[in-house]
């Protein structure tokens, strides 16, 4: 991913925070001159002190044929988003836009049996937590767990991490302040969260 010195953001613990935020992504392959992407959580987790990306997706999907040990693999987290008005500003510039975005690449490893049901249930933990009736995995019936045979199971060894956060740090103050008003104005949630990014970052001197 291109990143300019001044977007590039290097403190891991806030990229990771990111990565669990923002954790519905896309994998992407390339095998045999054909790149296939598919949409999917991609989960951040912690084994024995080294962080991996966990996932899974359908056997049907064509892109299982990419997926196989030590296959190289990008994975993209999106952030929010915002286009600006360079008529927001006190002189003259072209419009640009603002966002997050983190690019994982790794090495793939082909996950089943009692750790493909271990990343399983760290997924639906995750996201029943806040159910009014959580399911539970291990409540689950036989015939409702034959679907595991239906999916993928996959770990990403992650060997490079690119964190773009584009919020105008190339503004002094006045324009910068400008934006965040202007942002917050719309009724968006993208733009409302860039505006809520730009003000965080700049507390932060940047």
């Amino acid at each position: 991913m291109y990143i300019p010195e001044i977007y590039k953001e290097a403190d891991i613990d806030k990229v990771k925070a990111f990565i669990l935020k923002h954790s519905f992504g896309i994998i992407v392959t390339h095998n045999e001159g054909k790149s296939l992407a598919t949409h999917i959580p991609l989960e951040l987790v912690n084994k024995n002190g080294i962080d991996v990306i966990q996932a899974h997706i359908s056997k049907a999907n064509p892109q299982c044929d990419h997926l196989k040990n030590n296959s190289e693999v990008l994975c993209i987290f999106n952030g929010p988003h915002s286009y600006i008005s360079s008529s927001w500003y006190d002189f003259e510039e072209v419009p640009t836009w603002n966002y997050v975005a983190v690019h994982i690449y790794g090495t793939l490893k082909i996950i089943e049996g009692d750790e493909l049901m271990s990343a399983m249930k760290h997924l639906m933990d995750k996201y029943e937590k806040d159910s009014e009736n959580p399911i539970i995995i291990e409540e689950l019936s036989e015939k409702t767990m034959r679907q595991m045979n239906g999916i993928l199971g996959f770990e990403i060894n992650i060997n490079s991490i690119e964190a773009a956060y584009k919020l105008s740090q190339n503004r002094n103050d006045k324009n910068h302040q400008t934006i965040i008003d202007k942002l917050n104005h719309k009724e968006n949630s993208g733009s409302n969260a860039i505006a809520d990014y730009m003000k965080k970052e700049r507390e932060h001197g940047k």
